[in-house]
């Protein structure tokens, strides 16, 4: 059940617009409410969420909060690394059609050779409205074969702007919108922006001794936004916190975004949350003081294959339980009173913990967890599920750590 579950999920999110819209889909239907952040906002206990692009914020207003009851926050984020639709984007060599696009984030770009691709994203016609499209199995990056060029064997490199232009057609001329048009059922020449990204089309599947692993596109880091769906819809409202899911957009570029880490989406509806109960700037200080963020985003295994590449004390594995990331520089937020949070919280949920902390001669990637604690002050500890394969179109990781990672944040939830 679980499984089957999240793949749902993750095939229902193949753009970070397309995930924002399917945690507000499963969180209307679990009696949730949306607010538009143009309205005024009722106040008292209640289960609310509200949307800006492709990041959604949601919470459980335990009853009785007060100004200064403190907030127990997930952090995650949307979006995965692939590729962007340009401007004018439908062009044509040797007789094929092919869309113009631009790389977004760090994809791993050899993983997306050879793969049947779909557009998924948000159209934005002339009238101000907003609407999903994706066009399902359309496009391929097709490697050139070994026979014209023999050295490819001793290292693949591609060049980002002339080897990675996907094919979606033959024959005649044609326009790539016009595919993204009929699914969202407006006209082509109502578009007057988009947002389009690529996404693998191959849905999640289970494989292995036991189907105990799960391969997939896009699990950095939509397993962080499942894990803290699944955990805030089961959130008690009694609770003496207000449970918070924030999933973030653009963490993949540095997060500097209106709907990004670095913006201000969350301390706008942390505000106004405390607004709702009195609280004047001391009072939301205090409950600042008193809070706690999770950052959870994906995190490395020991890559069998490579394991000078990972520090050799330290060596989370598959299946060997959610990731306490630390690092000396602060690329992640955790310290010790995080790493004892980690584990009081894992031990609750009987689910074990891995360190990870990078080899000294491989400086290692960052999360929201430093940018939201530097804007916020809220104490803050990074964790993740552990993959192998990151920013591949197809990930890899253990069933048994994204249950583990799941029921760690219910428990983090439940206070």
């Amino acid at each position: 059940m679980f499984f089957a579950d999240f793949a749902a999920f993750v095939t229902a999110s193949p753009s970070s617009y397309h995930a924002a819209a399917e945690v507000a889909r499963r969180l209307e239907a679990a009696g949730f409410s949306r607010l538009a952040e143009h309205d005024a906002w009722p106040s008292g206990p209640g289960r609310r969420f509200v949307v800006r692009d492709g990041a959604v914020i949601a919470w459980v207003e335990p009853d009785g909060a007060g100004a200064v009851t403190p907030f127990r926050l997930l952090g995650a984020h949307t979006d995965s690394p692939g590729f962007k639709l340009k401007p004018n984007p439908s062009t044509s060599a040797a007789g094929l059609l092919q869309a113009g696009v631009e790389v977004y984030g760090g994809p791993l770009l050899n993983s997306w050779l050879d793969r049947e691709l779909e557009l998924a994203g948000r159209l934005v016609t002339r009238d101000g409205a907003e609407h999903l499209a994706r066009t399902g199995p359309m496009l391929r990056i097709p490697q050139l074969a070994i026979h014209l060029d023999r050295e490819i064997g001793q290292g693949l490199v591609l060049d980002k702007q002339t080897h990675t232009q996907p094919i979606w057609g033959a024959g005649d001329p044609g326009d790539v919108l016009d595919v993204l048009a009929a699914d969202a059922g407006v006209a082509t020449a109502d578009i007057a922006g988009f947002d389009v990204l690529t996404a693998a089309t191959t849905p999640p599947e289970r494989f292995g001794r036991d189907g105990v692993f799960v391969a997939s596109g896009r699990m950095d880091n939509l397993t962080s936004v499942y894990a803290g769906l699944v955990a805030l819809l089961d959130a008690p409202t009694d609770a003496a916190h207000t449970s918070v899911l924030a999933a973030f957009d653009h963490e993949e570029l540095g997060s500097e975004s209106r709907s990004g880490a670095s913006g201000p989406f969350l301390e706008d509806v942390l505000a106004r949350i405390a607004a709702g109960r009195g609280a004047d700037d001391e009072a939301r200080r205090r409950a600042f003081a008193a809070s706690w963020l999770v950052s959870s985003d994906a995190g490395h295994a020991v890559h069998p294959n490579y394991p000078e590449k990972h520090d050799p004390v330290n060596r989370p594995v598959l299946g060997g339980g959610p990731l306490l990331k630390l690092n000396a520089n602060q690329r992640y937020a955790s310290d010790a009173h995080g790493a004892a949070l980690w584990h009081a919280v894992c031990e609750r949920a009987g689910v074990a913990v891995q360190p990870f902390v990078s080899n000294n001669r491989i400086p290692c990637g960052s999360t929201i967890g430093p940018l939201a604690a530097t804007r916020l002050g809220i104490r803050t500890v990074d964790v993740g599920a552990p993959l192998l394969s990151m920013h591949s179109a197809r990930e890899l990781a253990h069933l048994d750590d994204l249950r583990g990672l799941a029921a760690a944040i219910g428990a983090f939830f439940a206070g």
